[in-house]
């Protein structure tokens, strides 16, 4: 079916469509601008900027990373008032940044993307919104995040609960949980951080345990003011905090890459178990039985304390049903609750499973990933031209701040569209032996790292056992491998007859 004139009119042809506005498309967008480029649109589906900091207002939400790197590193923020700050002010810092970079007017809310489709011809997407409106930009940037799509558990007898239920990452502010009897189900980062907030307001909480994770101590405290000063006049001593920090998070990923080396890290957390938890039954249920790195890492100072509490219970029997008015476990025992609060993490098998993306001849985004998630250096896909992904499969940092592979990957995207204006390029997309050779070598250096062999199944596994979220190596690697892209890596076409360009590798773009 046509389209009417007023849908024609309607067309917008920005050269570079974004599509989220969390750190990473906010970061894309102000690097394009960094570059010269003010030819892009960002859709927004929901009404305000944030990503995962706008939808996760759990008490106690807060970053495990530190804020000196959990922020951009090209608009430093030098008033954080702690070394690892909570959700509003990380929120509060997104916010500002839009503003001062002047991104604001570049993204159109409650927009939300349907479907994508690669026209051939003229070398540039057809992106679709839910209100009908339709873009035509020559790029497209995917940013969605890994973290959006709370994973709900379908567990037995789940819609005879009587009770209220949530998601944490869709915590129901109007509940007031004074009082109440509250089921926690899940112990991951998230439970770690609001159980401690809610315990002592709710009359009581069982937490519910399918796996122990490893805990380390929290370096968090206030920062002073004389520190916040010395940011803002010499910004070199908080360049110093940041490196202090990443090569915190960086000299872990070595022993994840060799297991044999994580004996250190886990004695770490065994004397903290031993020292805030002096019960030992609780000390062996909270012991986890496998190597340390293959789940994510607790950073907190008050989960065990707050486990410690009369007034809370950690449930280890699996839960076998819900009922009306609560939950029983495998040993038979109920468990009555008011509030259950599910804290089961998110859906990060194939974030694009229920997208509609057609790429070249054809080619869905499904067929390209019917054995699981695959892309070159986590940004292009095979068979989805002039189409880049933020975040995208096997790009996660291990332990390494997220935002600094963020800024990575803008930087190599922003390389590829420069190779692209500079030889003349309508179209660019990684070759499939490329990318084939690249993942062959990603997963047999993955299958030694204890995220693979460390005895546990993690979101970093697909239903396969496949890895399909880590980098295999440390930050450090991942910025020299996207440092400049090898145009011997794509094909580069022209849409002028359609006809391929010449590559030849020259001095400046090997590596």
């Amino acid at each position: 079916m046509g389209s009417t004139p007023a849908q024609a009119e309607a067309v917008e042809t920005p050269d570079v469509l974004i599509v989220g506005t969390g750190f990473a498309g906010l970061g894309m967008a102000m690097k394009l601008l960094d570059a010269g480029h003010s030819d892009f649109v960002i859709l927004e589906k929901a009404d305000g900027v944030g990503g995962t900091w706008r939808e996760n207002t759990y008490p106690g939400c807060a970053c495990d990373v530190a804020s000196v790197m959990y922020s951009y590193s090209f608009a430093p923020n030098r008033s954080w008032s702690r070394m690892y700050a909570a959700q509003p002010e990380i929120l509060d810092y997104i916010e500002h940044v839009v503003e001062a970079r002047g991104v604001g007017a570049h993204i159109r809310f409650n927009t939300e993307a349907t479907s994508y489709e690669f026209d051939e011809d003229s070398d540039r997407w057809t992106v679709r919104t839910r209100s009908g409106q339709e873009y035509r930009p020559r790029i497209v940037v995917l940013a969605h995040g890994a973290l959006h799509q709370p994973n709900i558990p379908d567990l037995p007898g789940m819609g005879r609960f009587k009770g209220t239920m949530f998601h944490s990452a869709q915590w129901d502010h109007s509940v007031d949980l004074t009082g109440k009897r509250v089921a926690v189900v899940g112990t991951g980062s998230s439970a770690a951080q609001f159980i401690p907030e809610i315990a002592g307001t709710a009359a009581h909480v069982d937490v519910f345990q399918r796996n122990a994770h490893w805990v380390l101590p929290k370096a968090d405290r206030p920062l002073k003011d004389f520190e916040r000063k010395l940011f803002k006049a010499l910004p070199f001593v908080q360049q110093l905090y940041r490196l202090t920090a990443y090569w915190t998070h960086e000299v872990p990923v070595l022993a994840f890459l060799n297991p044999k080396f994580v004996k250190l890290l886990e004695l770490a957390s065994r004397r903290m178990l031993a020292k805030q938890v002096t019960d030992p039954l609780l000390r062996a249920q909270l012991t986890p039985d496998y190597k340390i790195g293959c789940k994510r890492i607790l950073l907190t100072n008050d989960y065990y304390p707050a486990l410690q509490r009369p007034d809370v219970d950690l449930i280890t029997s699996p839960i076998a049903e819900f009922t009306k008015t609560g939950l029983t476990t495998a040993d038979g025992k109920s468990h009555e609750a008011d509030v259950v609060i599910l804290a089961t993490g998110f859906s990060t098998d194939n974030r694009c499973a229920t997208e509609h993306i057609v790429g070249r001849d054809g080619m869905t985004i499904q067929e390209a990933w019917r054995d699981g998630m695959t892309a070159h250096l986590g940004t292009t896909v095979a068979g989805f031209p002039n189409m880049f992904m933020l975040m995208g499969p096997n790009s996660g940092g291990g332990a390494q701040s997220i935002l600094f592979v963020i800024e990575a990957q803008l930087h190599y995207i922003v390389e590829c569209l420069r190779m692209m204006r500079t030889r003349r390029a309508s179209r660019l997309e990684v070759r499939a032996e490329v990318q084939r050779a690249f993942n062959s070598r990603l997963h047999r250096r993955l299958a030694g790292s204890v995220w693979n062999s460390g005895g546990c199944h993690s979101w970093f596994l697909d239903d396969k056992g496949q890895n399909r979220q880590s980098w295999p190596g440390t930050g450090t690697s991942y910025w020299r491998a996207t440092r400049r892209p090898d145009p011997l890596a794509f094909n580069l076409t022209s849409n002028a007859g359609k006809r391929p360009l010449r590559v030849v590798p020259q001095p400046t773009d090997s590596k």
